[in-house]
């Protein structure tokens, strides 16, 4: 147990590059999850078929799968998402503008996999609202775009809450993947370097990997019980 100590430097950066990578991961999932949803939502038929077809498609893919077509996909295609290198985002997550550009080719597969699982759980906290809701707005004159912006995403993001962070909860334990395919520095990157290169007994090695998850997942899934219970009293 002595690599917790001696190491400590070691997982202390791996589990500082893991919370970026889920920390940037989540916000795009969000984001793109949001987007897909009032794709599946939409009154335009072409558009429900674009929201259906992403959800489908993701949802039913291993994430394996979809890192494999990131990491190795990209690269043939002569992409190595240098789009990703946002101003001032790139200097406050260093990893974002770097020239190994695998940290971003992970973070692409964690937003486009999770986006699916978020774009479902918004559209269930969607249907949650009351349909009179809607009507309402809309008999005011509001548009359909209108309607999402002040009356229902408002009230289905409260109701999704809670599912959410269960979906970021996963995508958090999801990203043990990353350092599979080319990620240097990250949790799992660590440990195949403590035990492979340093030649570390893998137990003590995977005790410490795990507590740095139990140290991001366990507060967040806290949090959610203590929300979920405040939405039941409520109610």
């Amino acid at each position: 147990m002595s690599v917790l100590i001696d190491k400590f430097d070691v997982f202390a950066n791996g589990f500082w590059v893991t919370l970026q990578i889920c920390l940037l991961a989540a916000i795009g999932a969000l984001i793109l999850g949001a987007i897909v949803a009032v794709l599946r939502i939409s009154p335009v038929p072409p558009l429900r078929a674009v929201g259906t077809a992403y959800v489908t498609i993701f949802r039913n893919l291993p994430l394996t799968v979809v890192m494999f077509f990131s990491a190795f996909g990209l690269p043939a295609l002569g992409s190595n998402a240098d789009f990703l290198r946002i101003p001032v985002v790139d200097q406050l997550f260093t990893r974002l503008g770097t020239d190994l550009p695998y940290f971003r080719f992970a973070l692409i597969a964690l937003v486009l996999y999770t986006a699916a699982f978020v774009c479902e759980a918004l559209r269930a906290g969607i249907n949650a609202v009351p349909p009179g809701q809607a009507e309402a707005a809309r008999s005011l004159g509001l548009t359909f775009g209108q309607n999402l912006r002040f009356v229902v995403l408002p009230q289905s993001w409260k109701a999704a809450s809670v599912p959410l962070g269960s979906v970021i909860i996963a995508m958090i334990k999801n990203s043990a993947l990353i350092g599979f395919f080319g990620v240097v520095g990250d949790l799992s990157a660590s440990a195949d370097q403590l035990t492979s290169a340093e030649g570390f007994a893998f137990i003590p090695v995977a005790i410490g990997i795990s507590i740095g998850y139990l140290i991001m997942t366990v507060p967040l899934g806290l949090y959610l019980d203590r929300l979920e219970k405040r939405q039941a009293v409520a109610r």
